[in-house]
């Protein structure tokens, strides 16, 4: 990584991939890569804190591997499985063949032959290009036992199959770890990793993250979609819009030819940028045109 030379350098790298970051974010990023701490991110859902692994996977040319966190996700799925349907057909191809007798069948079946490794167990291998980014996403989705695993796995970047013995990481994999704080994870694993709070972006910034993301968007459009999406957030929501949601609104509007909002577009559309009925029934009628008239208010010509 001697392109990862100063925090401009990052920025400059993950601007390439359309990933525009603000310095606070770009400096634990690169503290993260030159230091080779794990990188934990936690966030409102949309802000891009799964982006920004994949936007240093693309720059870097490394393999992205995710382990896509979930209630009751546990050690042995995160790490490996046996392949049982093709162990059997090996037991039975033997017993039909009067071959193989038991202990030395046990020792075949528990080969790397029919391993099925799984995102940790990936990450410990070596790959092409260099070591891999290893994304643990939304890790508040998991329970406190996995987190006690992953605990041990990361300070050693090392996993234990009974049957195979220790798989020690040659070079540890750049591991970032997202959170939505659906609930606390514990101190101990934050104390292993670099932290950073991904928040909205302020305007200009969205503004930049639009034009990067979606470039057809005139300038006036974009403008108007960013300040009526960051007026949305001190609405009272039960979720908020985050800049994914800014982004294919964006993407909408550009494939229905739209060149400035209306209450009207904005009913059409409302679906791309807000997600639950609740919501959306609040922006009903006159309130929609409401928030549009106080951003328009809010908006110099372009």
């Amino acid at each position: 990584m001697s392109e990862i030379t100063s925090i401009e350098s990052v920025q400059k790298m993950l601007g390439a991939q359309d990933y525009v970051c603000s310095r606070a974010l770009a400096t634990v990023v690169f503290l993260s890569l030159r230091l080779g701490r794990p990188l934990f991110l936690e966030g409102e859902a949309g802000v891009g804190k799964t982006e920004i692994a994949k936007a240093i996977a693309a720059a870097l040319g490394r393999k992205l591997i995710r382990l896509q966190c979930y209630e009751g996700l546990d050690a042995a799925s995160a790490v490996y499985e046996w392949n049982f349907a093709e162990q059997m057909i090996a037991i039975r191809t033997a017993e039909a063949s009067g071959g193989a007798d038991r202990d030395s069948l046990k020792t075949e079946l528990f080969t790397e032959e029919y391993l099925i490794e799984r995102p940790l167990l990936q990450a410990m291998r070596p790959q092409d290009g260099g070591a891999p980014v290893l994304l643990i996403d939304e890790l508040d989705r998991t329970d406190a036992p996995f987190e006690a695993f992953l605990l041990e796995a990361l300070s050693d970047f090392q996993v234990t199959i009974p049957e195979l013995g220790t798989i020690k990481a040659p070079e540890p994999p750049i591991v970032i770890l997202t959170s939505n704080r659906t609930r606390e994870v514990h101190d101990a694993l934050k104390r292993r990793c670099l932290y950073h709070w991904v928040d909205y972006p302020e305007f200009e910034r969205e503004i930049e993250i639009l034009q990067a993301r979606a470039p057809e968007a005139s300038e006036a459009l974009s403008r108007e979609v960013v300040s009526f999406v960051q007026k949305l957030r001190t609405e009272d929501l039960f979720k908020k819009p985050g800049v994914a949601e800014t982004i294919d609104w964006a993407k909408c509007l550009l494939a229905l030819d739209v060149i400035n909002l209306s209450p009207e577009v904005i009913a059409d559309t409302i679906g791309a940028i807000l997600k639950y009925q609740d919501d959306i029934s609040k922006l009903q009628g006159s309130e929609a045109k409401r928030i549009l008239d106080e951003v328009s208010a809010t908006l110099e010509p372009v």
